[in-house]
Parts: structure tokens; sequence; C-alpha cells
């Protein structure tokens, strides 16, 4: 049975977080949007409120819709991409670094692969387009 993980897409500005994966950890070294696995019971906002505590610091104020949805490659992990308002400064807890970066260059940070796939959705390199589960998705 697939894992539920939530990936937060969060904004401010025209920037966007990402953060780099401790060594350690699957991906170690790559950067991802943050977030981690929704645990039986929990809602996206109680884990998005959960995980981005632990490893930034910060409160969730706001989760959106689920836009896009991955099997990550070689585990039973499904990471979905949903948009998440915060209040505070993340700080690195977990991860190794963290940067603001504007939408266009994100493409140019070494991503985990299904961070990657979301960019490229997201800037339409890909050919797919982002999509909400069970809805018709819309192209960037």
């Amino acid at each position: 049975m697939p894992i539920r993980v939530l990936a937060s897409v969060i904004q401010r500005h025209d920037r966007f977080l990402v953060c780099r994966r401790p060594l350690h950890k699957r991906h170690g070294g790559l950067w991802e949007f943050p977030g981690g696995k929704v645990k039986d019971g929990e809602t996206d906002l109680e884990a998005a409120r959960r995980e981005l505590s632990e490893e930034l610091g910060v409160h969730v104020t706001a989760v959106g819709p689920v836009e896009l949805s991955v099997q990550d490659p070689g585990s039973e992990f499904v990471i979905e991409f949903l948009p998440v308002t915060i209040q505070g400064e993340p700080q690195c807890l977990e991860h190794m670094a963290l940067a603001w970066e504007e939408e266009g260059r994100l493409s140019e940070y070494d991503l985990a692969p299904s961070d990657r796939r979301y960019v490229e959705a997201r800037l339409g390199l890909s050919g797919s387009f982002l999509r909400i589960p069970g809805g018709t998705g819309q192209e960037p």
C-alpha cells in the first residue's frame, strides 16, 4: 500500500522555499520541497503542521489542494505537492541548507526525482501539466 508524503510548496513573494536533504536520508544531499509522511488519521493540515514544525520551526496556517501526485521511483512513497502558508522564519532543524529561489531557477537545483518532476510540470518543461487528483488539471 502506498505511503502518502506531503511536499509543501511554500511561496513568499516571487520565491519558493527548497531545502537540502541530510546525507544519511533517502535522496541525501538533494534539494526538495519540505514535508513528510502523513500519519493514519491525519489531515493534510495536521501533517504539514507537525512536519514543518519539526523540520523548520514554523507554524502552518493553511494548506491548499494537491497540485500533483508523483509515485517516487523505487519506493512505496507517493509524493503529493500542495501549496502551504506558514508563519515564522524557517530554520534548518533537520535539513543541511535552505534557499528561497525564484520559480524559473528551481530547475537549476539538484532536486530529488519527484521534486524535479513537480518543478518541470510547473514550468511546463515535462510535457505534462499540474493536475489535482480527480480533477481535470490546468496547463501551466
